[in-house]
């Protein structure tokens, strides 16, 4: 079953170029699990940030994860925050300087994280994200210590407040500029994988999901 698409509120309204825009659950979900970074922006005593950072979608919220002492996870967890995913997926060249544009799939969530408290839920996200990056790996490496879990934490955002953009597809260009001779298109960007390489003090042989990492497309 889809879900109904959320109305914009004041702050995720797109107003420049609105008809790129999307508040749909779906666009959301596809853009975030397409990413294995996302960029954070909050504020504190020392000015503005914006830091890039892992993160993955379970359900409803997307997480994050870091040391206790982390300033910004701290921060995270008293203020409002934008977090932002973007694929660039191409340049496209127009006949006019000032046409010229990107092929894009870029998504905005604004909100406040929330600490996962529960030791149970904190060890299925960290396993979440573990799956994320390499699917069966879990079951193959030595799984992370009570001081491990102890020094880490655990953040995640609700997908309530949230708005994506996205552009496809060729130049846009003016009437009176299509009588001037010059190539127009895209220059696409390939988002590819390369083939696994064994680390110089590997003793094992090489996993099935590591043998198709390069055969996937990302």
């Amino acid at each position: 079953m889809t879900t109904p698409a959320l109305p914009p509120s004041p702050r995720t309204r797109v107003r420049r170029v609105a008809e790129l825009a999307s508040y749909e659950q779906a666009a959301l979900y596809a853009i975030l699990d397409a990413a294995y970074l996302c960029h954070i922006a909050f504020h504190d005593d020392k000015g503005s940030h914006c830091i890039p950072t892992a993160c993955w979608r379970i359900d409803g919220h997307l997480y994050i994860h870091g040391s206790n002492g982390s300033r910004m996870l701290k921060r995270l967890q008293d203020s409002d925050v934008c977090v932002t995913v973007t694929h660039l997926d191409g340049l496209v060249l127009a006949r006019s300087a000032f046409n010229h544009t990107m092929n894009y799939r870029s998504a905005m969530v604004y909100g406040q994280f929330e600490k996962v408290s529960d030791i149970g839920q904190q060890h299925a996200a960290m396993d979440a994200l573990m799956n994320k990056l390499a699917p069966g790996r879990l079951a193959h490496v030595r799984g992370g210590s009570a001081k491990e879990y102890a020094a880490t934490s655990v953040l995640r955002i609700a997908l309530d407040e949230y708005a994506v953009k996205r552009r496809q597809g060729g130049p846009l260009d003016d009437a009176d500029d299509m009588a001037h001779a010059v190539w127009t298109g895209e220059l696409p960007f390939t988002h590819g994988r390369g083939a696994a390489i064994a680390d110089a003090l590997n003793t094992s042989d090489m996993p099935a999901y590591a043998a198709a990492w390069g055969t996937e497309s990302a």
